[in-house]
């Protein structure tokens, strides 16, 4: 199935509501140097339609992971949990930052299995958060 282009003024309303950062890690465009992804929360493979009310901004890194799923499964109790839902969900309900800063910490079920399934504790990224929080960038207030 191909994917359906986003308007250009649907984009800048999205980002605009997204504050210009990646809905799951939080993560602000300008520290990526890429510009975000607008991503369908329910993906278009499944049914969900490029409106404003199933889009939000995410960076490269945890749309990739996302890919076409909704749910994943509990770190905690290996049962099947929705994925966050960064249009409908509060972030901080779900994930709290590790006391350096650099790890997200799923606090539901929903925040553990986005977790898991985005690989949002990756080396990379927690090396990446590791120097944002030395230059005083991170984690993102709000």
């Amino acid at each position: 199935m191909s994917k359906t282009p986003v308007p250009v003024v649907l984009r800048r309303r999205v980002t605009a509501q997204a504050q210009h950062r990646c809905g799951y890690c939080v993560t602000p465009e300008e520290l990526t140097g890429a510009a975000m992804e607008v991503e369908h929360i329910i993906p278009e493979a499944l049914g969900g339609q490029t409106v404003e009310e199933n889009l939000w901004l995410s960076c490269r890194r945890c749309n990739g992971c996302k890919g076409q799923r909704t749910h994943a499964a509990d770190s905690r109790t290996g049962e099947l949990a929705p994925l966050f839902n960064p249009r409908m969900q509060r972030w901080e309900d779900h994930f709290a930052w590790s006391h350096d800063g650099t790890r997200i910490i799923g606090q539901t079920p929903t925040g553990r299995a986005t977790v898991q399934a985005l690989r949002m504790n990756d080396d990379l990224i927690v090396t990446a958060r590791e120097r944002w929080v030395k230059g005083g960038w991170w984690p993102p207030a709000g």
